[in-house]
């Protein structure tokens, strides 16, 4: 039998760490329709993806449906029409709908803030009209990572965005089905996949802390290997992972 390939290799481990994600945190139940959140980067396309074979297995039954979320006001360009065929590819209905902000008239927030808050009230919008209990988000391991050393250094909490979060106000629950695979796979994924680059315009890009944070992490990779995983289990203990 030959030696698997290095892409091989890469799917199999991208599998294990979502299937071991799925398990640990409870992410799916019988009968679950979730409503996945589609932006159209790297992140969300492998969730559909393999959100996408997971429902093809027998038990649990899942249902699932996408949406994207185009914002009028932030020049992120995506090219829906090739959404549409990815998405019916892999066996999923794809619904696009519109929003935005005045950020001169809108100044409660920053604007980062003000685009996820119009963007996950869509999601949040649609997911019910669908009839859907669940909601399932891109964010990898690193990005959980990475929230968790925002949240230490710019608010004194050890918090981040757990796997799986049960709303208080209404019966929706958020998951992240990919909260053990590491960005460096879904990087390698992507080009593997040839997933088009979403093309960036935001102004408002470089007003964010997470990229540098995003870099500092490297730094601390770079010292421990090990040191993802000594955060990871520390979040584990402190119960931050599912809420």
């Amino acid at each position: 039998m030959p030696a698997p390939t290095e892409s091989q290799l890469l799917e199999r481990r991208i599998w294990r760490h979502f299937s071991k994600g799925l398990t640990a945190y409870r992410l799916l139940e019988e009968g679950d329709r979730i409503l996945i959140g589609l932006s159209g980067g790297k992140d969300s396309l492998a969730l559909l993806e393999f959100m996408a074979r997971r429902a093809r297995i027998y038990r649990p039954h899942i249902e699932l449906a996408a949406l994207h979320v185009r914002m009028t006001n932030i020049a992120y360009e995506s090219d829906t029409d090739w959404l549409e065929r990815f998405a019916t590819a892999q066996g999923v209905r794809l619904i696009v709908r519109e929003t935005g902000f005045d950020p001169s008239t809108d100044t409660r927030k920053s604007p980062c803030f003000l685009c996820s808050w119009n963007r996950r009230k869509t999601l949040f919008t649609v997911a019910q009209e669908l009839g859907c209990n669940k909601i399932a988000l891109g964010h990898h391991q690193d990005d959980i990572l990475h929230t968790t050393l925002l949240n230490l250094a710019f608010q004194g909490q050890f918090s981040t965005m757990p796997a799986r979060l049960q709303m208080r106000k209404f019966p929706m629950t958020i998951i992240r089905p990919l909260c053990m695979v590491h960005e460096s796979d879904l990087r390698a994924w992507a080009a593997l996949r040839e997933y088009p680059k979403q093309k960036k315009l935001c102004p408002y890009e470089t007003d964010s802390h997470r990229s540098d944070m995003k870099r500092i992490f490297g730094e601390i990779e770079q010292l421990n290997p090990e040191a993802r995983y000594s955060i990871w289990n520390a979040l584990e203990r402190e119960g931050k992972l599912v809420e």
